[in-house]
């Protein structure tokens, strides 16, 4: 039976997503491992296969871009380019993240693999991040509890002539040639990264580094390939005007949403419709995390080792549940996809994330020095140089 172009896309979803799985499982590709061998260890190899995916994601998206291979508008799912920069939410949203990632040993997409590679905890992990995903996403709660005192926050960028947050357009405000100072900010930021990661003789030696940051940063690609194209048979499929949006919206790879929407399916399994990309993003990392373990022989249970480690993280499901969506995307869909489009809130993002993980990290180790709460951040702070040492 022929395919729909609107399946095709799906299982081209599906697939990729598979592949990427399999080999972050393989390659140990880990956003907050990477800040914990940095934080812990000064080693800055995981960190640089996280950036070498950025510097591909943005490379690619330029080339896509300029050859008219495809278009990202304003409004893409999450809409990473809007005008509206909402800075207090990329913050507020990362830095709970960060918090919640460290507490549940994993981001969202690290969650998905270690589920695929046999981490029951991770199921847990899911499930309540999941439920509060859906919550944020589906319900009143979000305006409620968050909008209400972020809205005045916002900083509408049509006020200053920049039509969007996309670095070229802020750089360029006003000017006639920010499509070009895009492509040189774009062309610095991805010159400046590579040099940074490639510098490193111990990270171009290591294959695993390396293909990792390759295998996310071309997922992301073909996620906004597929969903973005330009090609008139696929343009139908990338369509806002849909109530619920379109499955294939324009967007690419993130995780956090897609638990909330894969929540709202299950109440719903007889609806197909509410598979969407996401959907299919989310179970093909498992898909392909749980393959390459079974062929690996590296499939093992996993349980909770006590009471503490279940409430740690159960709390961080909750945490990245929350600042996930509060944010718009987590170390993959913001730091990563978001931060293909050159969008600056993708970016005051992802530090918040970094931060929110690494000042969790050193607070849990002064805490195993029997220090009190209060003085374990102290002392964090301090640590990280935002405190003065007296």
């Amino acid at each position: 039976m022929e395919l729909s172009i609107h399946n095709q896309i799906l299982l081209i979803v599906f697939i990729t997503a598979a592949v990427m799985g399999a080999i972050v499982n393989k390659t140990n590709f880990c956003t907050m491992g990477a800040v914990s061998d940095w934080v812990n260890m000064g080693d800055m190899g995981r960190i640089r296969a996280w950036l070498l995916a950025m510097a591909i994601g943005i490379a690619g998206v330029l080339v896509m871009e300029t050859a008219g291979v495809i278009t990202l508008p304003g409004d893409t799912f999450p809409p990473y380019r809007t005008a509206s920069f909402a800075w207090l939410r990329y913050v507020l949203g990362g830095f709970i993240f960060g918090i919640g990632m460290t507490l549940g040993s994993g981001c969202g997409n690290k969650t998905l693999v270690r589920i695929g590679g046999g981490n029951i905890k991770s199921i847990f992990v899911l499930a309540i991040m999941g439920v509060c995903a859906y919550v944020m996403l589906w319900t009143n709660f979000f305006d409620t509890a968050f909008m209400s005192w972020i809205r005045p926050t916002i900083v509408d960028l049509t006020t200053m002539n920049m039509p969007s947050q996309k670095l070229g357009d802020m750089v360029g405000a006003g000017s006639d040639a920010s499509g070009t100072i895009h492509l040189v900010v774009g062309a610095l930021a991805i010159a400046g990264i590579l040099f940074y990661v490639f510098k490193s003789a111990h990270f171009r030696g290591s294959f695993d580094h390396i293909l990792g940051g390759v295998a996310v940063g071309v997922a992301v690609l073909i996620g906004w390939y597929v969903t973005g194209s330009n090609f008139e048979a696929w343009k139908e499929f990338a369509d806002f005007s849909e109530t619920p949006p379109s499955r294939v919206a324009v967007q690419s790879y993130t995780f956090i949403s897609p638990a909330g929407d894969l929540m709202r399916y299950l109440q719903q399994p007889g609806n197909l419709g509410l598979i969407n990309f996401g959907v299919v993003a989310l179970l093909g990392v498992i898909a392909g995390s749980f393959l390459y373990a079974i062929f690996s022989k590296s499939f093992r249970i996993e349980w909770f080792v006590n009471r503490s480690d279940f409430i740690n993280h159960a709390v961080g499901g909750v945490l990245m549940g929350i600042g996930g969506v509060l944010s718009m995307g987590c170390t993959i869909g913001q730091a990563v996809t978001g931060v293909s489009t050159l969008a600056l809130g993708s970016f005051v993002t992802f530090a918040a994330i970094v931060f929110g993980c690494a000042l969790t990290m050193k607070v849990q180790f002064n805490l195993l020095d029997e220090q009190g709460f209060g003085s374990a951040v102290v002392s964090a702070l301090r640590e990280m140089k935002l405190l003065p040492q007296k």
